[in-house]
């Protein structure tokens, strides 16, 4: 098994701890260019300077080479991920995450690693609310919603966890599948049943941080999507650890519940827990706020909260 990497515990965090669905798991720059050149004037009589002939007229100007200012250094992402000592270290983390992460230049690697610190800022968030006002200021205005969104959703998710006395022994940690394979899939259950794709993707991205994780929950419950095996059984069709069969079958068992006319009243039935549903629905109005919001929840980690802090389960974990 792979050793998990723990971390420093400074306060209670959210994890990636198992609920069942219908009997759920949660797992825990503009270079404005060289200045245009004037105009030369032509030599005229009436301003000719005697002795010298008439200054010729130029076809055109002459070329300039041309200048730009180099482009400001990007900010690297911190290779320290341990809890955050304060409100100000994390206010400035989170905001240099927040505005890396909406950059489509960043690069691929800074990106996941921007995640995995806007993450970590987010757990430490919901078990210090009163770091909130010093954080959200430093996160670009026009991404507040977003803020407000993930930040409702981790707050939910950390009272609804206990921590555990020990780690998983049945869980392996594996790469979710490709987020265009997963965007087809959730876009194939909503044309059958009616249910917003967003509200899929969130809840994979609750249940097994789209399918990082592999095990049953404490429950009993199974699969990506986790269901329980008699609501499978009513709703399945295939297996129930394939990605595909099990997000078509959500989407079945959320319209047969009420979706996508009542959504809480669906999600409810899925877990029958408010915190869930407010966790669910918040997760799933980013991602249709914003469009690179799945990309980063698809990029966070499978952390798990014990009694001697957090642990964050890496790929690998239990191999």
């Amino acid at each position: 098994m792979a050793t998990p990497l723990r971390l420093r515990l400074t306060a209670a965090t959210i994890a990636l701890t198992s609920l069942a669905a219908c009997g759920s798991t949660v797992p825990d720059e503009h270079d404005p260019g060289p200045e245009p050149s004037p105009e030369r004037p032509t030599a005229t009589e009436t301003d000719a300077v005697p002795g010298l002939d008439a200054v010729p007229e130029l076809d055109e100007a002459p070329e300039l080479a041309e200048t730009s200012e180099p482009e400001p250094a990007r900010p690297s992402p911190p290779d320290e991920l341990a809890p955050f000592e304060d409100a100000d270290e994390l206010a400035e983390v989170l905001g240099a995450a927040e505005e890396a992460l909406a950059d489509e230049g960043t690069p691929d690697e800074d990106r996941t690693r921007w995640a995995w610190a806007q993450q970590r800022a987010y757990r430490d968030l919901a078990a210090n609310p009163g770091w909130v006002g010093t954080a959200r200021a430093q996160v670009p205005e026009e991404l507040h919603d977003a803020f407000d969104l993930t930040l409702r959703a981790s707050t939910e998710l950390h009272e609804l966890t206990t921590p555990r006395p020990e780690l998983p022994t049945d869980w392996r940690i594996v790469a979710p599948p490709p987020l265009e394979e997963l965007r087809g899939y959730y876009a194939e259950a909503e044309a059958a049943t009616g249910v917003p794709w967003s509200v899929l993707a969130a809840i994979h991205h609750v249940e097994t941080r789209f399918g990082s994780i592999q095990g049953d929950s404490h429950a009993g419950a199974q699969g990506p999507m986790q269901f329980m095996p008699p609501t499978w059984d009513a709703y399945g069709e295939g297996d129930v650890r394939d990605p595909r069969d099990a997000i078509l079958a959500a989407g079945r068992y959320l319209a047969a519940s009420g979706a996508p006319d009542d959504l809480r009243a669906a999600v409810f039935a899925y877990n029958r827990s408010d915190r869930y549903v407010e966790a669910v629905l918040a997760y799933a109005a980013a991602i249709d706020a914003y469009d690179h919001y799945l990309d980063v929840y698809h990029r966070w980690r499978v952390y798990y909260r014990t009694v001697d802090g957090d642990v964050v389960l890496e790929e690998g974990y239990g191999a």
